[in-house]
């Protein structure tokens, strides 16, 4: 089948529709946009030169890819917004192009941003990630697979969020959120170990108390850290996802919660 765009829709003809494409009324697509087969565009979604949509991708009503970064740096670029296949970005949320640092802003495959999201210029989001309601994220942020962001949480600029953690909503995440773990509040604490949402990925359940151990290690005891690392690589099974803990940690630029 062909695309079907609605008459109040304005495509550049310089712009690539893949198959089955839906364009909703008042949308704009500017040139030098890539969109893969059966994706979705919202009424009066915009997308600005430099976007490229995976296939099947749905766009929001109102929602703004690909506008310039709100960087003084930036010097016009050629930068790109990149969205993976089977993600939805719900209506008037916003994804700033990459800069000369990354050359691109990234969201992963199977993604789900809710309304009023912002992705700040050089945030690299995860495959399986959701973002709820009114997160904004600053700039150069890193978000790893299967993170779980609550509503109205606010991200500072180059803090990465570690794999399968939940961020409670409103919180202020001015630090890195090692992976597998909760994180709430303002200022932001660590509440333990993100069980039930371990558990509902799958899990294995020896792997779960291997992670509760190295989470007492680091965040329950009287080691430093340099301690904690000797002693979860001494006395921890060391699986993938212990390893992937205690570096990430280890590695951290910003810190983390004490």
């Amino acid at each position: 089948m062909s695309s079907l765009i609605h008459p109040s829709a304005l495509v550049d003809p310089g712009a690539r529709l893949g198959a089955d494409v839906e364009v909703g009324p008042f949308a704009v697509i500017e040139g030098s946009v890539e969109i893969g087969d059966r994706c979705r565009i919202g009424a009066r979604a915009t997308l600005h030169r430099f976007t490229r949509l995976a296939h099947d991708v749905t766009i929001g009503d109102g929602t703004i890819l690909a506008n310039l970064p709100q960087d003084h740096k930036f010097k016009d670029e050629e930068t790109w917004v990149e969205i993976g296949a089977h993600t939805t970005v719900r209506e008037f949320s916003t994804i700033n192009r990459g800069t000369a640092q990354s050359r691109r802003t990234t969201v992963g495959e199977r993604c789900y941003l809710m309304s009023y999201v912002h992705l700040g210029h050089d945030c690299h989001i995860g495959n399986g990630v959701t973002i709820a309601n009114g997160t904004q994220l600053s700039g150069h942020v890193t978000v790893h697979d299967r993170a779980n962001i609550s509503g109205l949480v606010a991200v500072h600029q180059f803090v990465t969020i570690g794999s399968f953690c939940f961020v409670g909503g409103c919180t202020r995440v001015n630090q890195d959120i090692p992976p597998y773990v909760k994180a709430v509040g303002n200022p932001m604490e660590l509440y333990g170990l993100n069980t039930i949402g371990l558990q509902r990925a799958g899990f294995p359940a020896e792997t779960i108390t291997a992670l509760k151990r190295g989470y007492r290690l680091f965040f329950n005891s009287d080691l430093n850290l340099s301690q904690a690392v000797e002693r979860a690589r001494a006395d921890l099974p060391q699986t993938a996802e212990v390893q992937r803990f205690i570096a990430f940690i280890e590695s951290s630029e910003r810190g983390v919660p004490a």
